[in-house]
């Protein structure tokens, strides 16, 4: 199959600032069976969840001595979450929007992948079972990623579906949706648009029920999945630093672009091989904490949850899933 035509639309994307200072604490990589780990879930057990490009749903044992396949989804998962039944959301961007038994590995089909769900891509569930879920891109397969981001159209969306199995959507003309986070209060639902290196916030409750702001704008990287953790701060992947490149091209008329996605995959450019999520306050977008560094074994983190003081990392990838300890 070619590579899809881009239909490239101009943005003046805004400054970064000074380059992070290495702050990682020391990474632990625990290898798992397959490629690409993207995302990662902790239970109450310690157990952690992931999935990977085969397929694959994983759950590695919090020692890290066993790992089991729990399911086959035949697609491409992406975003866990836990249900409220004890069963496993999963967001699979070619199956589409899934709960999997974690003990007979059952799946029960929610939203079929399709012409009104083409990227389900990251999830936060609510305590009454209502999902908040994206759809990154209506233009492109997950395996064109590049493409939404060098076209820039912003055709992703945020949905939710209620427990009656109702589906409304949110919000729209996101740059490649990407993950999702959940107040834990429930009042707010915040989006990252991968695109426009920015997360976005929608107040679900209260006087501002239903409007929308930006939490974090102008983020030094571009933004993956993100999680609740146990905090309560908004933690989130950062999968590369920036591309001035990138930023520079998209200024550019659509011929430039197009020009760029005609060349050959190995000579475009690539992400930068760092280590690197950050976790926010979810009200007023501090920042709290900042974790950066380059490690021989490991990088691209577009998975990241924090549990007990312990921060969990997935990467579209690698075939492993990181840990460090927050100081």
């Amino acid at each position: 199959m070619g590579r899809p035509k881009i239909e490239p639309v101009v943005w003046r994307a805004p400054r970064t600032g000074p380059k992070p200072k290495p702050s990682l604490p020391a990474l632990t990589v625990r290898q798992v069976t397959g490629k690409g780990a993207e995302d990662v879930l902790v239970d109450d057990h310690g157990h952690v969840f992931t999935g990977v490009e085969d397929g694959r749903v994983l759950r590695l044992t919090a020692d890290g001595r066993r790992l089991d396949t729990i399911a086959d989804t035949g697609g491409r998962p992406l975003g866990l979450e836990l249900f409220p039944d004890g069963r496993l959301l999963v967001c699979d961007a070619d199956k589409g929007l899934l709960l999997i038994d974690k003990t007979h590995g059952e799946i029960e089909v929610l939203i079929p992948a399709g012409p009104g769900l083409r990227v389900c891509n990251n999830a936060a569930v609510a305590g009454d079972g209502t999902v908040y879920f994206t759809d990154s891109s209506s233009r492109f397969d997950l395996e064109f990623w590049k493409a939404d981001l060098l076209e820039h159209s912003g055709t992703g969306r945020l949905l939710r579906r209620s427990p009656d199995g109702a589906v409304e959507t949110l919000l729209t003309g996101l740059h490649f949706a990407n993950g999702v986070a959940l107040a834990p209060d429930e009042s707010y639902v915040v989006v990252a648009q991968t695109g426009e290196y920015c997360l976005n916030r929608l107040w679900l409750t209260g006087d501002r029920a239903g409007k929308s702001d930006v939490l974090v704008d102008n983020l030094p990287g571009f933004p993956d999945n993100i999680s609740t953790g146990s905090d309560g701060l908004v933690w989130i992947a950062l999968a590369s630093p920036r591309n001035p490149v990138l930023d520079v091209l998209l200024r550019t008329p659509p011929k430039v672009r197009q020009a760029l996605w005609r060349i050959p995959e190995p000579l475009q450019p690539k992400e930068k091989k760092v280590v690197w999520v950050r976790a926010v306050d979810g009200v007023t977008g501090r920042t709290v904490h900042d974790c950066f560094g380059k490690v021989p074994n490991y990088h691209m983190v577009t998975g990241v949850r924090e549990h007990d003081g312990t921060v969990y990392l997935g990467s579209l990838n690698e075939s492993a899933i990181a840990l460090f300890d927050l100081p």
